[in-house]
């Protein structure tokens, strides 16, 4: 760059910012400004033969009081005639004063870019440095047109000099970002590659900025570059500060771009080639044996430096997963960092760890710093650091240590920030269930966290617990007696009383042989809690009263007087009102044996997806998928309600009447991918998540809605092994084709049954005038409850109910949902 001559210091230009800086009010630098914007304006229309050095003098004060926050309306046409000069100072302040103020939608883009593309042309490498700074900085999408495909050809020139160099590559860099469809990709791709292996440093900077932002998008067009990257890398990593001191910053030989070379490598799996595979280990360990090396020196910059290339090479072997020896040495050289007094590098370090604890090769190794991480949880001050450190224990914790990280997440939870307190509760929750061996400890967990944190406890997690408590039989008694202890405190939160509700009115007769938890004593402490909670809660206990009518015959008369009382059959809230006037006649009307058909236990849940675990997915977002699915190295951890294996007595057939709880809000993770050719139109209306329907020509549609019931078609080939497998379950595909489909879904408990049938409309048009008929013995026609109303939507998946046990009533099937 040339130097700028003394008589370039533009003394009118100190004299204006120093009467400026002297202003003693705002008033006075306001009139000062509105003086020389005044004098600024006579000049550019009175002198016509104004020279450069004028004009450069005076943008540079427009550009002044602009970036002092007034507005500039004069002035572009003269920046645009400076760019026209053959002075670089001249040139430069045109250049500065149209990336600042020049608008992309200007009239003015035109002239510009026929500027620059006079200056690309020079082939002066000063001038095609700022012009190819301007296009950067201004980055429109005129620009990018004009210009993006000139850019790479001047990037991979054998002639352009470095400095040239490195400005293109990291103009193209801000094109492509801007608008990545304007970059074209071709040859110069393959020839951009090898700027790896320039001798310039800072164009193999500005060159691997590039290529990782670009293989992102394209990784085939740059994977030669994985052999180039660990090649530049190895040289610098084994160079001692010397062999680079021009690009060594505190004894650190080029960290900037050890650091970039690290991240472009995680863009890739692991070389195949052997090689290069062993030569980039050779350098992991190389960077590992240097950070156990005592300082260099003691200055903050020379740590910084040397820790962010062992943090991105730390990055690279969790990406990797492939080396174990790497992956402990990393483990242990971060367990050194969960000591350091730095606060930043104990978060950096409780943050890798974190990812580290999801691989089979270093789980072990991460396990052993459990006290630490404990004591972290317990005695940092900075809330983030505990954020990170309540992570780690989600993390590493398994069967082995699960009570322990449960008991101290649930201790630190009574002193958590309120900020992350919601997300301690889902954490202990989903660990809780599931690595629970005993389901008695479950219960008490959960009921610890509606104690300790109860305005934290979501409805997923009281929903959860309910929904294991109704599928095991061996903790119901237990759930009970539990529940019943923990609501006679004089404190009580609103979700033990829920709780509480629902155990106590499915089985509360498991206590009710102990005299201190007789069915007067349960229907009184619960009673007592009534007038201190919100409708919805009320409305449980309501249905938790005629529960009881059914389990406790001698509470009857006590309970019909709560229903008869005016409190509850004139209630303001209609919920509240219709639910104590139906219960009552309920009670009143309906002989013993209707009552306890009715008012029977509720079915077991069908089992699916941990709801609290989907919300915790939500909460920290997309990306956390790895954090929470540590399969890799505990593949029984998957198993139901935390591993156990569900014995028949557990597990139900899904049906449309047990979801209750409204534990179906949330779907399965991914739906499975559908089968080729003709199966490709299945349509699975038994799935509790909804497939993709996949659109239907208008002819085959238009067909079979004007054909008559004889020509509806063939069933497809996969019907008649649906049908096999239906065989030897309670639901199935009966017929299906093209169009329709046929099936059944049933349930039987005793004595008592309930089927449906469904009808799947597969197209993309309403069925007309659509009408199901059943043919049945002349019997069963009284028990048949209703069908789907013509027409039939697309999509849509009609059903006639038959007969079926009637479980809770209806109004309290709407508020428990």
């Amino acid at each position: 760059m040339p130097a700028v001559s003394k008589g370039d210091g533009m003394r009118g230009l100190a004299v204006f910012i120093s009467d400026i800086r002297n202003c003693k009010s705002k008033e006075a630098e306001i009139k000062r400004i509105n003086k020389e914007l005044a004098n600024i304006r006579s000049k550019f229309k009175g002198d016509k033969a104004l020279d450069g050095y004028s004009k450069k003098k005076y943008v540079c004060k427009l550009l002044f009081i602009f970036l002092l926050g007034h507005d500039i309306d004069f002035g572009h046409m003269e920046a645009v005639n400076l760019l026209s000069s053959n002075k670089y100072t001249e040139k430069q302040i045109g250049y500065l004063f149209i990336s600042v103020l020049v608008n992309s939608n200007s009239e003015l883009i035109r002239l510009i870019n026929n500027a620059i593309k006079n200056d690309l042309a020079s082939r002066n490498p000063t001038f095609m440095c700022l012009a190819l700074h301007c296009i950067a900085n201004v980055g429109s999408r005129e620009m990018g047109e004009a210009f993006a495909a000139d850019i790479p050809r001047i990037l991979v020139a054998g002639d352009s000099m470095d400095s040239v160099k490195q400005s293109a590559a990291l103009c193209l860099l801000r094109l492509y970002k801007a608008s990545p469809d304007l970059v074209p990709m071709g040859e110069w791709t393959a020839r951009v590659v090898h700027l790896l292996n320039d001798q310039h440093m800072g164009v193999v900077t500005a060159a691997v900025s590039l290529i990782t932002c670009l293989c992102k998008k394209n990784p085939d067009d740059f994977k030669t570059c994985v052999s180039l990257a660990v090649s530049r890398l190895s040289r610098i990593v084994s160079s001692a500060s010397t062999d680079l001191q021009d690009y060594t910053y505190y004894f650190v030989p080029a960290p900037w771009l050890s650091v970039k070379l690290l991240r472009l490598l995680q863009c890739y799996p692991p070389p195949e080639d052997a090689a290069v595979k062993g030569r980039l280990v050779e350098c992991l360990e190389t960077v590992l044996n240097k950070a156990q090396e005592p300082p260099k020196s003691k200055k903050v910059q020379h740590s910084n430096a040397k820790n962010a290339i062992l943090f991105e090479t730390i990055s690279l072997i969790i990406h990797y997963d492939s080396e174990p020896n790497l992956l402990v040495r990393a483990c242990n050289q971060l367990g050194q960092f969960l000591q350091h007094r730095e606060t930043n590098l104990r978060y950096l370090a409780l943050e890798s760890m974190c990812t580290l604890a999801s691989s089979e090769f270093s789980h072990e190794a991460v396990k052993t710093h459990i006290d630490t991480v404990i004591n972290a949880l317990k005695t940092e001050r900075d809330v983030s650091v505990r954020q990170r450190a309540a992570d780690l224990l989600y993390a590493m914790c398994d069967r082995s240590n699960a009570k322990q990280i449960v008991s101290e997440m649930l201790r630190y939870l009574e002193t958590a920030d309120y900020a992350i307190r919601e997300e301690i509760v889902l954490k202990v929750a989903i660990l809780a269930e599931k690595y629970a061996v005993d389901y008695s400890w479950y219960v008490d967990t959960i009921l610890n966290l509606i104690r300790i944190a109860g305005d934290y406890v979501s409805e997923e997690v009281w929903y959860r617990v309910l929904q294991i408590v109704t599928n095991r039989d061996d903790v119901q008694g237990y759930a009970a007696k539990t529940v019943f202890e923990a609501l006679q405190a004089p404190a009580c939160h609103e979700n033990m009383v829920k709780v509480g509700g629902y155990i106590l009115g499915e089985f509360g007769n498991l206590i009710a042989g102990d005299p201190r938890s007789s069915p007067p004593v349960q229907f009184s402490l619960l009673h007592s809690k009534f007038h201190l909670c919100s409708v919805a809660t009320r409305a449980l206990l309501l249905s938790t009263y005629i529960k009881f009518i059914n389990l406790f015959p001698e509470t009857k008369a006590t309970i019909q007087g709560v229903l008869r009382a005016g409190s509850q059959l004139r209630n303001a809230d209609v919920e509240l009102q219709q639910r104590a006037v139906e219960y009552l006649t309920l009670s009143s009307v309906a002989s013993t044996d209707v009552l306890a058909t009715v008012l029977e236990e509720m079915p077991p849940f069908p089992e699916r997806e941990s709801s609290i675990l989907a919300k915790l997915k939500r909460k920290k977002g997309p990306g956390a998928g790895s954090a929470l699915d540590d399969s890799r190295r505990d593949p029984s951890s998957h198993d139901i309600n935390g591993g156990v294996e569900p014995t028949p007595s557990t597990v139900s057939t899904p049906s449309p009447s047990a979801d209750l709880l409204g534990l179906r809000a949330a779907p399965p993770p991914a739906a499975p991918p559908a089968p080729s050719g003709a199966g490709n139109l299945l349509v699975d209306v038994f799935s509790d998540s909804p497939a993709a329907q996949p659109g239907l020509g208008p002819s085959p549609e238009e067909a079979f809605l004007s054909a008559g019931p004889e020509d509806i078609g063939p069933p497809i080939p996969e019907a008649d092994e649906l049908l096999n497998k239906f065989v030897c379950r309670n639901n199935g595909v009966l017929f299906e084709n093209q169009l329709l489909q046929i099936g059944v879904k049933s349930e039987f408990r005793q004595n008592l049954g309930r089927m449906y049938l469904f009808y799947g409309n597969k197209t993309s048009v309403q069925f007309q005038n659509f009408s199901p008929t059943v043919v049945h013995p002349g019997d069963l026609q009284t028990h048949i409850l209703s069908a789907w109303p013509s027409p039939a939507p697309p999509g849509s998946t009609p059903m006639i109910p038959v007969p079926r046990p009637v479980t809770w009533p209806l109004r309290a099937l709407h508020s428990l949902r």
